[in-house]
C-alpha cells in the first residue's frame, strides 16, 4: 500500500511544481511604442537613432567594428501605464519586428512573465498604416 500512496503523491508534487511555473506566466496582449530599452530610459522614441537597434546606444558605431552586432534589449513602452516591458523575441518573425520597430501602436502578444518583467513575444503586430487624407485647396 505504501508503494501506491507514494506514486500518487510524487505526481501530485509534480503537477504543483509545474501549476507553479505556468502560474508565472500570463497570457498578455499589449500596445505601445517598441524601441530600445536605451532609448526609453532617455525619452528619445521618434528620436532614436537607428546605430541603437545594431549595437545598443547613441554613437556605438564611433566604438564597434564594422559588421559587428550586439545583442539589443527591446522594450515596449505602453504609454497609457507609463510602464516599461522587455521582449523576448526568439519566437518571432523578424520581418514583423522590422516593420514594427521604432513604432507606436504596435501590438506584442505572448506570455508575460512578471518576476522578469518580460513578456515572451509569440506574435508582432505592426501598427495600422495611416489613413489616406484628402487635401482640397490651395498650396
Amino acid at each position: 500500500m505504501k508503494k501506491i500512496t507514494l506514486i500518487p503523491s510524487l505526481v501530485m508534487g509534480a503537477l504543483l511544481s509545474v501549476s507553479a511555473f505556468a502560474a508565472d506566466l500570463v497570457p498578455m496582449e499589449k500596445e505601445g511604442f517598441l524601441t530600445t530599452a536605451g532609448c526609453a530610459a532617455a525619452g528619445a522614441f521618434t528620436d532614436c537613432y537607428l546605430e541603437n537597434y545594431v549595437c545598443g546606444s547613441d554613437g556605438c558605431f564611433e566604438t564597434t567594428d564594422a559588421g559587428v552586432t550586439t545583442q539589443v534589449n527591446v522594450v515596449l513602452y505602453s504609454h497609457n501605464e507609463g510602464h516599461t516591458y522587455k521582449v523576448d523575441l526568439t519566437n518571432v518573425k523578424m520581418e514583423n519586428v522590422d516593420s514594427s520597430i521604432n513604432r507606436n501602436e504596435v501590438t506584442i502578444v505572448g506570455n508575460y512573465n512578471e518576476s522578469t518583467n518580460t513578456i515572451m513575444a509569440t506574435e508582432v503586430k505592426p501598427p495600422p498604416p495611416p489613413k489616406k487624407s484628402f487635401f482640397k485647396g490651395c498650396l
